[in-house]
């Protein structure tokens, strides 16, 4: 489904990612580890066309390379960035309404959808997104993007800071995504939620993939993980 291959970005003069290549299939969900300043989120950025990049980025054998964030959005490819970025003087309910513009009729996901998996939603629909917990934003912000019925969508740290309770939503929400055929790339931090969830593992270091395998194969390999994952 996704190709990525001799994938090179930058922001201005700084080269961060390095000749990356992988790919992520129909259903399945990569996670994508790493150090902070590995290259991940520049990954997701360079894939939306968010940064300046030089490569091979296909999507349904269409070159992605060079198209503006809106083309990218527009083949069926959802975005969850870490930053959120949610409308903060619209309604949650309003957020959502926003994500559905220019799918087609038989999307995958309604609002019943969204609040079912995060029924905290559903108690603050007619709340301002501004006023928020930093979690109740990232469960919006998910679900606004699945709101656009993508077929394959990238989410960014979506577990940073949230409480346990509010992980394991998260943690499910990314289950019942695959259980609908949705291909995720999910830049994760914690470890131990990405072996759960994920099909297969990336891990990336200096802007390269540095190990691709299965969650097993990176359990079963400590050298890669003492390199490229642990800290101190």
């Amino acid at each position: 489904m996704l190709e990525i291959d001799n994938l090179h970005a930058f922001y201005g003069k700084s080269h961060v990612l390095h000749g990356v290549r992988f790919q992520v299939g129909q259903g399945e969900i990569v996670a994508l580890l790493g150090r902070n300043g590995s290259g991940r989120s520049t990954t997701a950025k360079a894939i939306m066309g968010l940064v300046d990049a030089e490569g091979d980025i296909r999507y349904r054998g269409e070159r992605l390379t060079g198209l503006k964030p809106f083309e990218v959005a527009r083949r069926g490819i959802g975005y969850v960035p870490e930053s959120r970025d949610i409308f903060p003087t619209l309604t949650v309910h309003q957020n959502l309404t926003l994500g559905i513009k220019g799918r087609g009729r038989g999307a995958r996901w309604s609002y019943d959808d969204m609040y079912a998996l995060f029924p905290r939603l559903k108690e603050r629909q007619r709340t301002e997104a501004g006023v928020l917990s930093g979690g109740e934003q990232q469960m919006l912000t998910l679900c606004r993007s699945l709101m656009g019925d993508p077929d394959l969508i990238l989410i960014d740290e979506p577990t940073e800071g949230l409480a346990p309770k509010i992980v394991e939503q998260v943690a499910a929400c990314l289950r019942a995504l695959k259980g609908r055929g949705i291909s995720v790339l999910l830049i994760e931090q914690k470890l131990t939620i990405a072996l759960d969830i994920a099909d297969r593992v990336l891990v990336m270091g200096h802007g390269r993939i540095v190990f691709d395998g299965t969650p097993a194969e990176l359990k079963a390999n400590p050298s890669v993980r003492r390199e490229w994952l642990e800290v101190g």
